[in-house]
């Protein structure tokens, strides 16, 4: 199984487009950026045909150390789901 990195999608762009490197790497940095602004800022982002990055809010609970059994305080926190569209779920799981 191959992993994907920043730089084979910069790569990519640069193929794909045209663009140079460094543009191509700055055109990845902005979007990447965008989204992480969005998040940031409690919104949710949809991007058609791919997915939607949504928030989700866990409430505080006690949780347990498998190891030990001791009980521990979980704090409240903000989590990010990803949930992919049907377009991405058909092309990974291969069009029926």
């Amino acid at each position: 199984m191959k992993t994907i990195t920043r730089v084979s999608i910069t790569e990519a762009i640069y193929e794909e487009i045209g663009l140079s490197r460094k543009d191509s790497g700055d055109v990845l940095d902005m979007v990447i950026e965008e989204i992480k602004t969005e998040l940031a800022s409690g919104n949710d982002v949809k991007i058609s045909s791919f997915g939607t990055f949504a928030l989700r809010k866990k409430n505080a609970r006690i949780g347990r150390n498998p190891k030990t059994g001791e009980t521990a305080p979980i704090t409240p926190r903000t989590v990010i789901s990803f949930k992919p569209s049907q377009i991405l779920r058909k092309a990974v799981n291969g069009a029926k």
